[in-house]
């Protein structure tokens, strides 16, 4: 286990910036989740923890030690990739004994048989162990390269998008696992993704990140009910918050689209006239007869237990989640309004919170 600091890291590639005053601290045992869209800065920032690059600028700490002058073998971390990195002419038992037979680490051939047989039990590949690797399934791949790395009893885990290239079913099985599995372990683990799914389900901490820089960290909860601006607004949740462009009247929310909705004139004290941003999440917004908002459907997506709704407002679209026996018909008109109270405002120009601004 370990506690990893990161503090003011930057990092160039020649004229390219792909980290820039990135700080973070993961808590010893968390599941921390880096967030990002491609190109954000993610493996890049693995890569630096792992000591397959140096930083431009900053420090990174592991147990309160920096470790500038660390190898990537000194710094006993384990990394699984999206791509299997596995030996196909060797067999799953050959596979996961390889971290254990290296001149730095040389374990007696006793324990390598308990370890080995320990982590086929707990990944459920017990029947594998004499299978060669390339006449495995992706789902059965990726347990053997977790199961290479959990061998080796590293001190922090960096997983690089592990799930990506899995389909959805078996994806959302080895979520499952691998968040059960880092809670038995009592591990330290950084995974990266670009998948919020994955970011919300899985995560005691989630670090959103945006073009090389930290936007904002926090629990799950806290990054889903408060984002510090409409990026995260936006890059979390699934579907994401509505955005709503206005300003503040008389006791309600007038949008530029020219529907007026329900709204706490305390909440927004000394804000009227102002350009906002309104946020609200698709579970608070609802469809009711008499409702201030009209809005005509759009679409209609059926997810079993809900119905996620699009509204056309003008030239505009919000999403509902509706109860799943909700009688909708494309192009039909429809009254709207929302939850005051779960309502997210942003400035209208920056397209920061104004909670995290006060």
């Amino acid at each position: 286990m370990a506690h990893i600091e990161l503090k003011g890291i930057t990092k160039t590639f020649g004229t390219h910036t792909a980290l820039r005053d990135l700080s973070f601290e993961i808590a010893d045992g968390e599941f921390f989740v880096l967030l990002g869209e491609t190109g954000a800065g993610k493996t890049t920032t693995l890569r630096l923890i792992a000591g397959l690059e140096k930083p431009t600028g900053g420090q990174i700490f592991i147990d309160g030690e920096d470790v500038a002058d660390w190898g990537a073998a000194e710094r006993d971390v384990a990394l699984v990739l999206q791509q299997y990195s596995l030996y196909p002419r060797y067999t799953v038992r050959e596979n996961l004994e390889f971290p254990l037979k290296s001149r730095i680490r040389r374990v007696e051939p006793v324990e390598i048989n308990e370890r080995v047989s320990r982590v086929a039990r707990t990944l459920r590949i017990e029947h594998l162990l004499d299978r060669k690797t390339d006449r495995l399934s992706g789902g059965e791949m990726q347990r053997v390269s977790i199961g290479r790395a959990i061998v080796r009893k590293p001190r922090l885990f960096l997983m690089d998008e592990p799930l990506s290239a899995l389909d959805a079913k078996l994806r959302e099985a080895l979520r499952t696992e691998l968040k059960n599995l880092q809670m038995n372990l009592g591990a330290t683990f950084l995974f990266v993704t670009h998948d919020q799914i994955e970011a919300m389900s899985m995560g005691d901490k989630i670090g959103v990140l945006n073009n090389g820089q930290l936007v904002q960290t926090g629990t799950p909860q806290e990054i889903y009910r408060y984002p510090v601006n409409t990026f995260v607004a936006r890059a979390v949740g699934s579907p994401p918050m509505n955005l709503i462009s206005g300003k503040l009247g008389a006791s309600e929310a007038i949008a530029d689209e020219g529907y007026r909705l329900p709204f706490d004139t305390a909440l927004g004290a000394g804000l009227n006239g102002r350009p906002l941003t309104f946020g609200i999440r698709p579970e608070d917004l609802f469809l009711e007869s008499g409702a201030p908002g009209e809005a005509r459907v759009h679409d209609v997506e059926n997810h079993g237990v809900e119905k996620i709704v699009t509204l056309r407002t003008g030239n505009h679209f919000l999403q509902a989640t509706v109860p799943a026996q909700t009688d909708l018909e494309i192009e039909k008109s429809v009254r709207f309004s929302w939850n005051p109270e779960k309502v997210v405002l942003f400035d209208g120009g920056s397209g920061m919170s104004l909670r995290h601004a006060g």
